[in-house]
């Protein structure tokens, strides 16, 4: 059975640069990823710049909405310790962007 994503969460699965990945998000966003944050949408473009010089791939194992926002759940490999680990993406919209994505 094919897993339905709201458009936003799909657009940042689907994009490949850490522009296009900014681009989903609102321009006051909070991302949330190994205990650090980031505000705003330059910050978010910051932290996938830094992400990007890891090479790692996503498997999304399952996607569902959870309390007022939705949650996807992934596989990711790469070269990193700890390779592969599960992590759970959860994800608020506002609009037709993301407002908030907390990492675990």
């Amino acid at each position: 059975m094919p897993m339905t994503l709201p458009p936003p969460v799909a657009a940042y699965f689907a994009a490949s640069t850490p522009q296009a990945i900014a681009a989903t998000f609102t321009e006051d966003a909070l991302v949330t990823d190994e205990r650090r944050t980031h505000r705003g949408r330059a910050a978010i473009l910051a932290w996938r710049e830094e992400v990007a010089q890891i090479a790692f791939q996503q498997e999304i194992l399952r996607a569902a909405p959870q309390g007022d926002g939705f949650r996807v759940t992934c596989r990711v490999s790469g070269s990193f310790p700890g390779s592969p680990v599960e992590l759970d993406y959860d994800f608020r919209v506002a609009g037709n962007a993301i407002s908030r994505l907390q990492i675990r």
